[in-house]
């Protein structure tokens, strides 16, 4: 028989990370119906009968974020067989705020009492068996990083679905608040269409001030609800939610005092205390930040890792790998063809459209699954946390708030759910300024453009610099058009900027591995699929025109190239084949590299992992239409024009408009035009 576990709990307490060590690589990640919040669901890696369903990171149940009502709706309405609140054991007293919330719903529940492995090294100690009693659920104590008690807590959740475990009621509210809630019920009971456990639920909620559930009642009910509440308010002060939230705390109060024993009374100053004060420290925070970044791609990029002349780094040694296998492939796919007596029209295709076009982009995989995995390193230890709130104090000079920084940072991963994460800020001005510059970020399908220029035309220079140069002039540019949009565009008060900063933890491979996958991952369908399709149509339209087989140059792609070009001749490339990679870069922005692969002879793949790893110019072609000054501009113009199709799609699905997708398009292309200008200009006067 099988049956569904959620996952429920608050940000960074290891929710994602049990939910990883449950399922491994037995998950797919979508969205929840009508929002784009990610919805994870897998199937237990030891029973596959048991689908494990990963919730949005919430501290309530109230309806004031789309990830609270997504929880909430979830295990109300569809009722999982059972859920397991994951409580971080080092912030309890904040954690149960959410436990009761779903203890209040009666849907059969575990309590994973995770990070005891850290309550152990501050010398505390829990009584889970007090904490069960207390709260009227099983308790099992975990330490998801290790997946230690995990099978234990696996056994206790089937045997709570099994039997069918009802939670037991707790006694928090007082006498007012409980008359409150059962004349409210006894309302709700007159409809037979609902159920008991349903009405308990609703009753809390409307005395809660609820807007969501209120709406639901007809207008006789929400008369009688006025007069109860009314009545229950003149002895909660005036306000029922408050006192409400107020009671939870005081039993939450009780409940730990009863249950967690302290070595120390007090704040103790920990070892993330320590650090804090040195990376989020005023003056030294952002040099240590660009410091890490540029060793993130010394990583990536450097032919010289860790200073040592002819040492590849990781991602220049993995590509160099991938690159050896693919023009293996390639040979013996040419070889087969030949042998075959293939046309020349189809070997062309095979070999010079689809393989050679392919393996451009390739190439970079293993560059972008080494640039992610050290960001998801760093994601997951809680830097890029702490990042979020010293960014804070810069973005409000230029009317933002720091909540921004990260949608911005989720941008260097994908533009897509950037964009979908930008839901989550509060004000309005906000959120449209972040959509309008987060595609001003470097996303890993615009990293195989910079590696692709920075081994051909920066060869004798520091690669490394040259693509950390162009990630950060990125950052810099939606930094001051987000001032500029403030000041001209937008009106409206800043919105505040309250946020947890985790503990910081040593992420496990696994975990990191695992993130790190769900960002490559769509790049490397993109690449089977979107890119696979635009290397044959790019073969096509460089090959043939309206007289059949024919010369590049008078092919339909040259003719399209040819009419656009003027465009770009005051940024400095006027060739119609850099012209023709725009617009199919915005398809795909890996498309470019694609696109270049097939329009200039001797470059693909090998070439390029060649100049890579060696630090050549083996691209003369290229040279030849672009000088270094030239190529900046192009990929400044590419990194900051209009994005992908899909996250035009994620931003008119944001925004809910098509004039202000049309506007934020039109104010990207903008941008990027102005600021490749002012390259090719300031730099051909200077170079």
């Amino acid at each position: 028989m099988s049956y569904v576990i959620a996952l429920a709990g608050n940000p960074n307490c290891g929710k994602t990370t049990l939910f990883n060590e449950l399922t491994g690589s037995k998950q797919h990640v979508g969205n929840w119906p009508g929002v784009t919040v990610d919805k994870k669901e897998g199937s237990y890696k030891k029973d596959k009968e048991i689908s494990i369903l990963d919730l949005p990171g919430t501290y309530s149940l109230s309806p004031y974020s789309a990830e609270e009502i997504i929880a909430r709706d979830y295990i109300v309405h569809e009722k999982p067989d059972a859920v397991i609140n994951i409580v971080d054991a080092t912030s309890m007293e904040r954690n149960l705020y959410l436990t009761l919330q779903i203890i209040e719903t009666k849907i059969p529940m575990v309590v994973a009492l995770n990070m005891m492995d850290e309550v152990e090294q501050r010398g505390d100690s829990i009584n889970c068996e007090k904490l069960s009693k207390s709260l009227g659920v099983p308790v099992v104590p975990i330490v998801a990083r290790s997946g230690k008690g995990l099978s234990q807590l696996m056994d206790v959740a089937a045997s709570v679905v099994k039997g069918k475990t009802v939670n037991k009621p707790i006694d928090i509210f007082d006498k007012n608040i409980n008359h409150a809630i059962e004349k409210v019920k006894a309302l709700l009971s007159d409809e037979k269409a609902n159920d008991e456990q349903d009405n308990d639920w609703k009753a809390i909620k409307i005395v809660e001030g609820d807007e969501i559930i209120h709406k639901t009642l007809t207008e006789a009910q929400k008369s009688d609800v006025e007069k109860i509440i009314k009545e229950a308010e003149k002895a909660a002060d005036g306000d029922t939610e408050a006192k409400i939230a107020d009671l939870r705390y005081q039993f939450i109060g009780k409940v730990v005092k009863q249950a967690v024993k302290k070595k120390n009374e007090g704040h103790v100053e920990t070892k993330s205390d320590k650090l804090d004060k040195i990376l989020t420290n005023r003056f030294l925070a952002l040099p240590i930040f660009a410091i890490i970044m540029y060793l993130l791609f010394a990583c990536t990029f450097s032919e010289n890792f860790l200073f040592i002349p002819g040492l590849p780094s990781p991602g220049v040694w993995l590509a160099g790998l991938v690159e050896t296998g693919w023009g293996a492939l390639t040979d013996v796919l040419e070889n087969v063809l030949v042998g075959a007596g293939a046309s020349d029209w189809l070997i062309g295709l095979v070999i010079g459209g689809i393989m050679e076009g392919m393996g451009a982009v390739i190439g970079f995989l293993p560059l972008v699954l080494v640039l992610f995995l050290l960001l998801s390193f760093l994601e997951d230890s809680g830097y890029m946390a702490r990042i979020a709130f010293v960014m804070d104090r810069i973005f409000r000079r230029f009317g933002l708030s720091g909540r921004s920084f990260i949608p911005l940072l989720m941008g260097f991963g994908c533009s897509v759910p950037a964009l979908m994460a930008s839901r989550t800020l509060e004000n309005d001005k906000d959120r449209k300024i972040t959509m309008m510059i987060t595609p001003f970020m470097s996303c890993g399908a615009k990293l195989p453009i910079y590696a692709m220029f920075a081994a051909t035309l920066f060869a004798d220079q520091n690669k490394t610099l040259i693509v950390f140069s162009i990630y950060m002039l990125g950052l810099v540019v939606a930094i001051l058009s987000s001032f500029l949009l403030n000041k001209f565009a937008f009106k409206g008060e800043n919105s505040n900027f309250i946020m947890e900063l985790p503990q910081y933890r040593l992420p496990t491979f696994k975990s990191v591995l695992i993130h790190a996958w769900e960002k490559v991952k769509g790049f490397a369908v993109k690449a089977g699929t979107i890119i696979f399709g635009s290397t044959i149509l790019i073969w096509l339209l460089s090959n043939f025109n309206f007289s059949g087989m024919c010369d590049m140059e008078e092919s339909f792609l040259a003719s399209i190239g040819n009419a656009i070009k003027f465009i770009f001749v005051p940024l400095g490339f006027a060739d119609w084949r850099a012209s023709v990679g725009i617009v199919t870069g915005w398809i795909a922005k890996e498309n470019i590299v694609a696109t270049f692969g097939q329009l200039f002879a001797g470059i693909n793949d090998e070439t390029t992992i060649e100049a890579i790893s060696a630090g050549e110019q083996v691209l003369p072609q290229i040279s030849q239409v672009f000088t270094p000054v030239t190529a900046y501009a192009y990929m400044a113009f590419n990194l900051l024009c209009m994005p992908c199709f899909a996250a035009v799609g994620a931003i008119k699905r944001e925004m809910g408009s098509l004039k202000w997708t049309l506007r934020t398009v039109g104010f990207q292309m903008l941008v990027a035009y102005i600021v490749a200008l002012i390259i090719n200009v300031v730099g051909s006067l200077i170079f």
